[in-house]
């Protein structure tokens, strides 16, 4: 004798009041709408209290003509360009450091940091002093000591320190040739970009060459033939069309070539030197964390230090070391805010400093200089993401 099967009771649905997740949404929208009615009500008293000091608002004065000089501009500047121009030279002046700086502080921790863990007891303990004493000193007297003890100190321009009488340096900057584009050089640079995409697209074809058959292409050194040899290649059949512009004294300072002044350079060289130190201890803990066996196993397949070091430390460790070398880029980005206290036009100095005492629009000019600052550290952030992503271990 069968029995009728016996359905499950039905779900009673409870009252709206008492589900959950609708009322942690209940609770955030009201705390959103709080949030929201706080900063209404900051912006809405400011406003008024700017009206009536007489204190007008807006971005209108962008329009406005600035009237001062900037002493390094990578457009064309002048005392009639407006103070929507100055953001711009300001923004650029910002980016050219912060870019320099992080490309030498990463070349500089690099080579440190494998140094500290040299064999030879020279190599290692000569890291480790650079290490502790760059990494224990504030960045701010760092950035003086380049500026006022080292390049302050330089001689004047007749009695200039050179190099094969094209480069010359003195106290008041860096002078080298400009190069002069002639008829037919974008070809070159038209051939150089193919090859870069060429080369890119030849290393992808030879990774998957290798996942598939094992086989293997020296890529490396055929991309680096074809980027070099391609535009030199093609540089000589349109007849050589760059010259150089030559820095020459004439009265009291250098004319011509390209002048890079010495804020510019103490700047650069204290961010890179202070990042570095700190980017060498992160390689350091990176290499060190790879398994011991790892290095042994590629000795045993009789790969040399270089290799193991290329093919197999490296690529692991750095799984370690992109999250808090994300940190450091960073930091350096953020520190070159400090380019004010010796005077090089950043976008603090020329925009937040200079802009904002003669405009008097405090709220609009420090508004886009932390909404600048933040856009870039969140694009940096969000691109070594990628590349942490890139460099993870794939698990099937």
């Amino acid at each position: 004798m069968t029995h009728p099967a016996s359905h499950p009771p039905a779900k009673v649905k409870p009252p709206f009041w008492r589900d959950p997740a609708k009322r942690a949404l209940i609770f955030q929208l009201l705390m959103l709408g709080g949030v929201f009615g706080v900063l209404a009500l900051i912006v809405s008293n400011t406003l008024t209290n700017l009206e009536s000091r007489g204190i007008t608002t807006g971005f209108a004065f962008l329009d406005n003509t600035a009237g001062f000089g900037i002493l390094q501009s990578l457009i064309d500047y002048s005392e009639q360009s407006t103070y929507g121009d100055t953001f711009i030279v300001g923004l650029l002046n910002t980016l050219l450091v912060s870019a320099l700086g992080v490309i030498t502080a990463t070349v500089i921790g690099f080579v440190m940091g494998v140094a500290r863990l040299s064999p030879n007891w020279l190599i290692s303990k000569l890291a480790a002093v650079y290490i502790e004493i760059f990494r224990n000193i504030p960045l701010l007297l760092q950035i003086f000591f380049w500026y006022f003890a080292v390049l302050r100190a330089l001689p004047s321009p007749r009695g200039s320190l050179s190099l094969g009488e094209a480069i010359f340096l003195n106290v008041r900057g860096l002078y080298v040739p400009a190069p002069i584009a002639g008829a037919g050089f974008s070809v070159v640079l038209a051939v150089l970009a193919l090859a870069i995409v060429t080369s890119g697209v030849f290393i992808y074809w030879n990774r998957q060459r290798q996942a598939q058959t094992g086989q293997r292409l020296p890529a490396g050194w055929i991309s680096l033939g074809l980027i070099i040899g391609a535009p030199l290649l093609a540089y000589v059949v349109m007849g050589m069309p760059l010259t150089w512009e030559m820095p020459e004294l004439k009265g009291f300072n250098f004319r011509g070539g390209i002048t890079v002044v010495p804020e510019f350079l103490a700047l650069w060289v204290a961010l890179s030197v202070y990042t570095a130190a700190f980017i060498a201890e992160i390689v350091r803990s990176g290499i060190e964390a790879v398994p011991h066996g790892q290095t042994e196993v590629s000795r045993a397949l009789s790969l040399s230090n270089g290799m193991t070091l290329r093919l197999v430390v490296i690529p692991q460790a750095l799984r370690v070391i992109i999250p808090p070398l994300t940190s450091q880029y960073l930091n350096l980005i953020k520190n070159s805010s400090l380019a004010t206290a010796i005077g090089y036009p950043d976008l603090v100095s020329v925009f937040a400093g200079t802009t904002l005492n003669q405009t008097g629009q405090a709220i609009e000019v420090i508004a886009m200089t932390m909404l600048v600052y933040l856009t870039i550290s969140l694009l940096v952030s969000m691109f070594m993401n990628w590349f942490n992503a890139r460099m993870a271990l794939v698990e099937r």
